[in-house]
């Protein structure tokens, strides 16, 4: 895990929320674990195992405690992965979570916060605690026990950084 720290994280730079009721923030996230699946739809590892997982882990955790964003970070094919393609592909895959769009970045093909996070490509995933400080970001395709396992580790937390479990907490 990315040691722990007080600073919480940067916001994204979402050019528009998909799936969701109004912007979506991580400081009004702050008391869940956040994991981020940021993706492109035109990515085939994408397709076959992040999109896939990020729908298990919205099933398999309570929404009190673990909520789930994707994040359609476009550094390619720009032409043809519009917002309107987005929406086609999101009903398609029957994804329900919030997606945000990561806003263009008008230096170069790399949008905002993509290169804000240093996202080296997509299936990127990004976990933060309960305080908004990112804790795990795993590139390529990650194993379902670990990512299962990182989060559960993440849930046991206080928002103090203490373990609470059986009634006894500990640093």
């Amino acid at each position: 895990m990315i040691p722990r720290s007080v600073n919480a994280a940067p916001e994204f730079e979402v050019a528009a929320w998909l799936n969701a009721h109004g912007p979506v923030s991580l400081a009004a996230l702050r008391g869940k674990v956040v994991a981020v699946y940021a993706f492109q739809m035109l990515c085939p590892a994408c397709v076959s195992h992040g999109i896939p997982q990020a729908k298990k882990v919205r099933e398999t955790f309570a929404r009190d405690d673990v909520e789930v964003l994707g994040l359609h970070t476009v550094f390619e094919h720009h032409a043809v992965m519009t917002p309107a393609a987005l929406e086609v592909f999101i009903h398609e895959y029957r994804i329900d979570f919030p997606i945000g769009i990561d806003r263009p970045s008008d230096k170069g093909p790399v949008p905002q916060t993509m290169d804000r996070y240093q996202l080296r490509g997509t299936p990127t995933l990004l976990l933060f605690d309960r305080s908004g400080v990112l804790r795990q970001k795993i590139f390529g395709i990650a194993d379902d026990m670990r990512v299962g396992a990182l989060i559960a580790q993440l849930v046991a937390e206080t928002a103090d950084g203490s373990h609470c479990d059986d009634g006894a907490c500990r640093l």
